[in-house]
C-alpha cells in the first residue's frame, strides 16, 4: 500500500466508524408500527322487524265528481272551495220552481183521475144493485109464463133488461180498471216531480275535501253534464306503493294470519307519521317492473295525509328474534365477491372474516354466519387496516384527524 492510500484510509475510517454506529442506533430504535385509529362497534343480539321499504303515493280512497241531476239555474253555492264537508251537507241548490209547478201540475191530473175511479167504481155499485132487481124480475116473468100467466113477450123482454144490466157492469169494471191505471200512472208522475224537486237541492254524498268550484252560482247547467266540484274523501285514506316480486309468498302468508302493520312518513312532513294496515294485494305482477302493487289503509283522523303527496312507506312482515346485529358500516367487500369485517382481537389487533348478512335495515345489517354476540368490529378506518395490525379506538367523528 502506498503512502498516500494509507493517508486516505486512516483519514476516513473515523467517518466510516461513526456513520455505522448511527445506522446502527437507528435500527435498534425502530419499533412496531404505530397503532391505526379505527372506530369500533360491539355485535350484539336483538329482535329485528322484517320490514319492506318503499315509496308511496297517497290517494283518497273515492274520487266524486258531483253533478247536477236537472236542468237549472244554480241560485245558490252553500260550501267553501277546499274546505271540509259531510255526507249531506248542501253543495247547491238549483232553481226549484219549475220543479214545484211540474209538481203541482202532477198532483192536480192525480186528483181529477181519481175522482173519475171513485165515479167508475160507483157506477159498478149501482149497476149491480140494478142487475139484482132485473134477475129477480126475469125469474118471476119466467115463473108466471110457465104457469100462463104472463106472455112471452113479457118474459123476454125481462131478460133482455137483465142482460143489458150485465154488460153495462161490465164496462164499468172496464172503466175501474182504466181509471185505476190512469191513477198510478199519475201517482208515478207526481213521484218523479218530487224526486225531480229534491234534485234541486245537491248535498254531498260523502264525507270529504271540497275541491275548486268548477261552474260558478248563476250558470244553467244541465243534467249529468259537466262536473260542479270534486270531493275527496280523505277517512279514510289510501297509500299504494309497489314491493319486490320475491316478498309476494311471504306478504300473502303474513298477511293471511294477521293485519300487517304500514308506517308511513310524508316526504314534505317528517314529524307527523301515520300508521295504518295493508288492505290490498293486487291481483297480478307487474312483468315490468317485477314488482306487486299493495295498498295501506289509514284512518287519516289528524289529516296529515294529503292525495298526491308521496311518502316513504315501511311494510313490517314479523320480527326476527335473537339476530346477530352490526352497523352497515362495519361491513366491506372481500375478495372472491363475499362480504367481510375486521374483528377486533383481545390484543388489539384485527384479522378479517368472512360474514354472510342477511337484513338490512338501513343503519344496521343482521349476520347470518361469521360473527358471535359479544365481538367488536371495525366500523370505521377499514382503508388503513391490514390482518395482524394493531388498532386504537376512536370516535368516529375523529377517525380521519387522527395521525398515524
Amino acid at each position: 500500500m502506498s503512502r498516500q492510500m494509507r493517508f486516505g484510509f486512516w483519514l476516513f475510517a473515523p467517518i466510516l466508524l461513526l456513520s455505522g454506529g448511527c445506522q446502527s442506533r437507528k435500527a435498534q430504535s425502530a419499533g412496531p408500527p404505530p397503532a391505526v385509529p379505527v372506530s369500533v362497534a360491539p355485535v350484539i343480539q336483538e329482535s329485528v322487524p322484517i320490514q319492506i321499504h318503499a315509496v308511496g303515493k297517497v290517494e283518497p280512497s273515492s274520487v266524486i265528481q258531483v253533478k247536477s241531476q236537472v236542468v237549472g239555474e244554480i241560485v245558490r253555492v252553500a260550501f267553501t272551495e277546499g274546505a271540509m264537508v259531510n255526507q249531506g251537507d248542501l253543495l247547491f241548490e238549483i232553481d226549484p220552481r219549475p220543479y214545484q209547478q211540474a209538481l203541482r201540475q202532477s198532483e192536480a191530473t192525480l186528483a181529477r183521475d181519481a175522482a173519475q175511479l171513485h165515479q167508475a167504481q160507483a157506477n159498478v155499485e149501482r149497476d149491480q144493485a140494478q142487475a139484482k132487481s132485473a134477475d129477480a124480475d126475469a125469474a118471476r116473468n119466467r115463473q108466471l109464463h110457465q104457469e100462463g100467466l104472463a106472455s112471452g113477450a113479457q118474459d123476454e123482454q125481462s131478460r133482455a133488461a137483465a142482460d143489458a144490466i150485465r154488460a153495462s157492469i161490465a164496462a164499468d169494471e172496464a172503466a175501474v180498471e182504466s181509471s185505476r191505471a190512469a191513477v198510478e200512472n199519475d201517482r208515478a208522475a207526481v213521484d218523479r216531480a218530487r224526486l225531480d224537486l229534491s234534485y234541486c237541492q245537491i248535498h254531498s254524498p260523502v264525507s270529504g275535501r271540497a275541491g275548486i268550484l268548477l261552474i260558478q252560482q248563476g250558470n244553467l247547467v244541465g243534467a249529468n253534464s259537466n262536473p260542479l266540484v270534486t270531493i275527496n274523501q280523505v277517512r279514510p285514506i289510501w297509500v299504494t306503493f309497489n314491493a319486490p316480486e320475491n316478498s309476494l309468498d311471504e306478504i300473502r302468508r303474513n298477511s293471511a294470519a294477521r293485519k300487517l302493520p304500514v308506517r308511513v312518513v310524508p316526504r314534505d312532513d317528517t314529524g307527523h307519521p301515520a300508521e295504518g294496515f295493508l288492505s290490498v294485494i293486487d291481483n297480478t305482477v307487474d312483468t315490468t317492473t317485477g314488482t306487486i302493487r299493495l295498498r295501506a289503509s289509514f284512518d287519516n283522523q289528524a289529516g296529515q295525509l294529503w292525495p298526491g303527496q308521496f311518502a316513504d312507506v315501511t311494510l313490517t312482515l314479523g320480527t326476527l328474534k335473537q339476530a346477530l346485529v352490526v352497523p352497515a358500516e362495519a361491513v366491506q367487500p372481500g375478495q372472491g365477491g363475499g362480504q367481510m369485517v375486521y374483528v377486533v382481537k383481545a390484543d388489539q389487533t384485527v384479522e378479517p372474516r368472512v360474514v354472510v348478512v342477511g337484513l338490512n335495515t338501513g343503519n344496521t345489517v343482521t349476520i347470518e354466519t361469521g360473527l358471535a354476540a359479544g365481538e367488536n368490529v371495525v366500523t370505521d378506518g377499514q382503508l388503513r387496516l391490514f390482518p395482524g395490525a394493531h388498532i386504537r379506538a376512536v370516535p368516529a367523528s375523529r377517525v380521519d384527524n387522527q395521525p398515524l
